[in-house]
């Protein structure tokens, strides 16, 4: 495993990073990481408490830090914070990898957020309402998203899908021997 690259996944807050990559994970016989976990693990505080304590610049120091200590290592599914994006050094860490941006339609984002607020670990992040933040999110990084991403995935795609189209790009993107064919038909 010591020559697989890391497979990061990138996008906005609800777009299912988590998700997706705990599924990767375990086709792919990977360990998965999410960096905001990381984050909790490393600070003993939530995004929320990190952010009310020293503001969003505190907050993307811990996860730009908490990025350069799993990108050490290889062969793992990486989760990464929605804004993970926004620091030069960061993009510079994740080419290292595969890089799969989650792209979702703002009203799909926007529904999930409402759904599953986790206000603790999905701070609002301009103070407007969902779809307005949402909005403003997306305008601010999209592109950024894309200049990372080798490839990408229809986030709204139900997740079992999701899982396959993500297994082709991966093995597209030489990220392993077969990723495709692992575990195929094993979908938990």
């Amino acid at each position: 495993m010591a020559c697989e690259r890391n497979i990061y996944l990138i996008g906005p807050r609800a777009s299912g990073k988590s998700t997706l990559g705990r599924k990767l994970a375990a086709r792919l016989k990977r360990v998965f990481v999410d960096t905001d976990r990381r984050v909790r693990l490393e600070t003993g505080k939530t995004v929320s408490q990190l952010v009310e304590a020293g503001g969003w610049p505190a907050f993307r120091e811990a996860e730009s830090v908490a990025l350069a200590t799993v990108a050490v290592f290889s062969g793992q599914v990486v989760a990464c914070g929605g804004g993970v994006v926004l620091d030069e050094d960061n993009r510079e860490l994740l080419q290292n990898g595969i890089v799969l941006y989650l792209k979702a339609p703002v009203e799909e984002l926007a529904a999930r957020l409402t759904r599953d607020p986790i206000e603790s670990q999905r701070p609002p992040l301009t103070g407007g309402g969902v779809i307005e933040e949402i909005g403003r999110v997306l305008d601010e990084r999209g592109t950024l998203y894309f200049s990372c991403a080798h490839a990408v995935l229809p986030a709204q795609t139900p997740l079992p899908e999701l899982v396959e189209l993500a297994l082709v790009e991966i093995e597209r993107l030489g990220g392993g021997a077969s990723a495709a064919s692992v575990g195929r038909g094993r979908i938990s």
